[in-house]
């Protein structure tokens, strides 16, 4: 076990959930999935309590820990990408398997976890910083799946 691992918490969906990035992302996979000993408050013994996978290569566990606890914005995966090819794959899977859009980039999945899907011309532009920046930075508000041609040419003025 990582000596680091992200736990996320769904209401009881944590095994479909980990599936579903392991088959769109690469280097994910699910690794275990854990049943409950006994009864708990968020289910049944037998039923999945947690199920241990990795999400481009960043461990994780998702905890079937019931309807208490709701995702929020302020926890999100970045997922860097090449291109607009890339881009559309990643956004176009998750909005498209009962997701939802939002601003600049981000989206959230059908259980409720937000995604940042940011092409890497949109990073590089960031760390340029001044005028580069400051156009790159302006074109992405007015967006919400980065179209990486707009960013290439605010880029460029």
């Amino acid at each position: 076990m990582a000596k680091n691992t992200i736990c996320i918490w769904y209401d009881k969906e944590a095994e479909d959930a980990a599936r579903f990035y392991a088959e769109l992302f690469p280097d994910s996979k699910v690794t275990a999935v854990r049943r409950a000993p006994g009864d708990n408050p968020s289910g049944k013994a037998g039923e999945v309590l947690t199920v241990e996978f990795t999400v481009c290569g960043v461990p994780c566990i998702g905890l079937n820990g019931g309807p208490a606890f709701k995702h929020s914005e302020a926890f999100s995966f970045q997922i860097a990408t090449d291109d607009q090819e890339e881009t559309d794959r990643y956004w176009n899977a998750i909005v498209g398997n009962g997701g939802e859009e939002s601003a600049c980039g981000w989206c959230k999945d059908k259980w409720g976890l937000s995604w940042q899907i940011t092409p890497r011309t949109l990073s590089e532009a960031m760390i340029a910083g001044g005028d580069e920046a400051k156009r790159a930075f302006d074109a992405m508000m007015k967006m919400k799946k980065i179209d990486v041609a707009a960013i290439d040419a605010a880029r460029r003025g």
